[in-house]
Protein backbone atom coordinates (compact mmCIF):
# COMPACT_ATOMS: atom_id res chain seq x y z
CA UNK A 1 0.00 0.00 0.00
CA UNK A 2 1.32 3.42 -0.97
CA UNK A 3 1.32 5.94 1.86
CA UNK A 4 -0.49 9.14 0.90
CA UNK A 5 1.48 12.33 1.40
CA UNK A 6 0.20 15.27 3.40
CA UNK A 7 -1.02 18.08 1.14
CA UNK A 8 -0.18 21.49 2.58
CA UNK A 9 0.04 25.17 1.66
CA UNK A 10 2.84 27.61 2.53
CA UNK A 11 1.16 30.68 4.05
CA UNK A 12 3.24 33.60 5.34
CA UNK A 13 5.45 31.98 8.02
CA UNK A 14 3.83 28.55 8.39
CA UNK A 15 2.73 25.55 6.42
CA UNK A 16 -0.92 24.58 6.85
CA UNK A 17 -2.87 21.39 6.12
CA UNK A 18 -6.46 20.28 6.68
CA UNK A 19 -5.98 16.72 5.43
CA UNK A 20 -6.66 13.42 7.16
CA UNK A 21 -3.01 12.48 6.53
CA UNK A 22 -1.84 15.54 8.49
CA UNK A 23 -4.10 14.63 11.40
CA UNK A 24 -2.88 11.00 11.29
CA UNK A 25 0.79 12.09 11.35
CA UNK A 26 0.02 14.47 14.23
CA UNK A 27 -1.65 11.67 16.22
CA UNK A 28 1.27 9.35 15.61
CA UNK A 29 4.30 11.60 16.03
CA UNK A 30 3.07 15.09 16.99
CA UNK A 31 4.23 16.99 13.93
CA UNK A 32 2.49 20.36 13.83
CA UNK A 33 0.04 22.11 16.12
CA UNK A 34 -3.73 21.71 15.96
CA UNK A 35 -5.63 24.98 15.50
CA UNK A 36 -9.35 24.44 14.92
CA UNK A 37 -9.53 22.04 11.95
CA UNK A 38 -6.00 22.72 10.68
CA UNK A 39 -2.55 21.36 11.40
CA UNK A 40 0.00 24.19 11.38
CA UNK A 41 3.64 23.25 10.85
CA UNK A 42 6.63 25.33 11.85
CA UNK A 43 9.18 25.85 9.09
CA UNK A 44 11.58 23.29 10.56
CA UNK A 45 8.81 20.69 10.84
CA UNK A 46 7.73 21.27 7.24
CA UNK A 47 11.33 21.03 5.99
CA UNK A 48 11.83 17.76 7.86
CA UNK A 49 8.62 16.28 6.41
CA UNK A 50 9.70 17.47 2.92
CA UNK A 51 13.06 15.73 3.28
CA UNK A 52 11.33 12.55 4.48
CA UNK A 53 8.95 12.75 1.47
CA UNK A 54 5.90 12.83 3.75
CA UNK A 55 4.46 16.15 2.55
CA UNK A 56 3.76 18.06 -0.66
CA UNK A 57 3.77 21.82 -0.19
CA UNK A 58 2.30 24.35 -2.60
CA UNK A 59 2.21 28.13 -2.56
CA UNK A 60 -1.14 29.91 -2.32
CA UNK A 61 -1.42 29.74 -6.14
CA UNK A 62 -1.15 25.95 -6.13
CA UNK A 63 2.45 25.80 -7.44
CA UNK A 64 4.49 22.97 -5.90
CA UNK A 65 7.44 24.06 -3.71
CA UNK A 66 10.54 21.85 -3.81
CA UNK A 67 13.12 21.47 -1.02
CA UNK A 68 15.55 24.08 -2.39
CA UNK A 69 12.82 26.65 -2.89
CA UNK A 70 11.38 25.97 0.56
CA UNK A 71 14.84 26.29 2.12
CA UNK A 72 15.37 29.70 0.45
CA UNK A 73 11.95 30.96 1.61
CA UNK A 74 12.55 29.70 5.17
CA UNK A 75 15.98 31.39 5.38
CA UNK A 76 14.42 34.71 4.34
CA UNK A 77 11.85 34.41 7.14
CA UNK A 78 14.23 32.99 9.77
CA UNK A 79 17.87 34.07 9.29
CA UNK A 80 19.00 31.33 11.73
CA UNK A 81 16.95 28.64 9.93
CA UNK A 82 19.94 26.50 8.89
CA UNK A 83 21.27 26.16 12.43
CA UNK A 84 17.79 25.62 13.90
CA UNK A 85 16.96 23.00 11.27
CA UNK A 86 20.20 21.07 11.87
CA UNK A 87 19.30 20.77 15.57
CA UNK A 88 15.64 19.92 14.91
CA UNK A 89 16.58 17.23 12.39
CA UNK A 90 19.23 15.72 14.66
CA UNK A 91 16.86 15.50 17.63
CA UNK A 92 13.98 14.09 15.54
CA UNK A 93 16.31 11.51 13.99
CA UNK A 94 17.27 10.46 17.53
CA UNK A 95 13.60 9.80 18.34
CA UNK A 96 12.67 12.92 20.31
CA UNK A 97 9.55 15.03 19.83
CA UNK A 98 10.62 18.64 19.30
CA UNK A 99 8.22 21.59 19.57
CA UNK A 100 8.67 25.35 19.53
CA UNK A 101 9.38 27.04 22.87
CA UNK A 102 8.78 30.70 22.16
CA UNK A 103 6.75 31.14 25.34
CA UNK A 104 9.80 29.94 27.28
CA UNK A 105 12.11 32.29 25.42
CA UNK A 106 13.89 29.38 23.75
CA UNK A 107 13.90 27.88 20.28
CA UNK A 108 12.69 24.38 21.14
CA UNK A 109 11.29 22.27 23.91
CA UNK A 110 12.14 18.58 23.73
CA UNK A 111 10.25 15.67 25.20
CA UNK A 112 11.97 12.54 26.46
CA UNK A 113 11.64 9.50 24.20
CA UNK A 114 8.20 7.93 24.45
CA UNK A 115 6.60 11.08 25.91
CA UNK A 116 4.11 13.05 23.84
CA UNK A 117 3.18 16.68 24.50
CA UNK A 118 0.14 16.69 26.76
CA UNK A 119 1.15 13.41 28.43
CA UNK A 120 3.95 15.04 30.40
CA UNK A 121 6.12 18.16 30.35
CA UNK A 122 9.14 18.69 28.12
CA UNK A 123 12.43 17.65 29.70
CA UNK A 124 14.68 20.19 27.95
CA UNK A 125 14.66 23.61 26.39
CA UNK A 126 17.15 23.93 23.56
CA UNK A 127 19.09 26.90 22.21
CA UNK A 128 20.72 26.17 18.83
CA UNK A 129 23.89 28.17 18.18
CA UNK A 130 26.53 28.05 15.46
CA UNK A 131 30.05 27.22 16.64
CA UNK A 132 31.27 30.68 15.55
CA UNK A 133 28.53 32.51 17.46
CA UNK A 134 29.55 34.50 20.52
CA UNK A 135 27.37 34.54 23.63
CA UNK A 136 27.96 36.91 26.51
CA UNK A 137 27.82 35.69 30.09
CA UNK A 138 24.68 37.80 30.50
CA UNK A 139 22.97 35.97 27.60
CA UNK A 140 24.15 32.60 28.90
CA UNK A 141 22.93 33.40 32.40
CA UNK A 142 19.53 34.53 31.07
CA UNK A 143 19.10 31.26 29.14
CA UNK A 144 20.05 29.28 32.23
CA UNK A 145 17.57 31.21 34.40
CA UNK A 146 14.75 30.59 31.92
CA UNK A 147 15.46 26.85 31.96
CA UNK A 148 15.67 26.76 35.74
CA UNK A 149 12.49 28.79 36.27
CA UNK A 150 10.52 26.51 33.90
CA UNK A 151 11.91 23.39 35.58
CA UNK A 152 13.59 22.19 32.42
CA UNK A 153 17.13 21.21 31.65
CA UNK A 154 19.05 23.58 29.42
CA UNK A 155 20.66 22.17 26.29
CA UNK A 156 22.99 24.28 24.21
CA UNK A 157 23.08 22.71 20.75
CA UNK A 158 26.27 23.77 18.98
CA UNK A 159 26.24 23.31 15.19
CA UNK A 160 29.59 23.10 13.40
CA UNK A 161 30.51 23.89 9.79
CA UNK A 162 29.48 20.35 8.68
CA UNK A 163 26.07 20.77 10.39
CA UNK A 164 26.96 18.21 13.06
CA UNK A 165 25.46 18.98 16.45
CA UNK A 166 27.11 18.72 19.86
CA UNK A 167 24.93 19.12 22.95
CA UNK A 168 25.96 20.67 26.23
CA UNK A 169 23.67 20.38 29.20
CA UNK A 170 23.74 23.02 31.88
CA UNK A 171 22.58 22.28 35.40
CA UNK A 172 22.36 24.15 38.68
CA UNK A 173 24.05 22.73 41.74
CA UNK A 174 23.96 23.74 45.36
CA UNK A 175 27.44 23.50 46.86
Amino acid sequence: MVEKKIKAVFLRENVVSKTKEAKDVYSQSRFGEIKEDEIIYSLVEAMYLLEKKKINITDDNGKKINIDSFNRKARKIEPNFGVRYSVFKDLRNRGYIVKTALKFGADFRVYDRGIKPGDDHAKWIVYPVHETEVMSMYEFSAKNRVAHSTRKNLLLAVVDAENDVTYYTVTWIKP
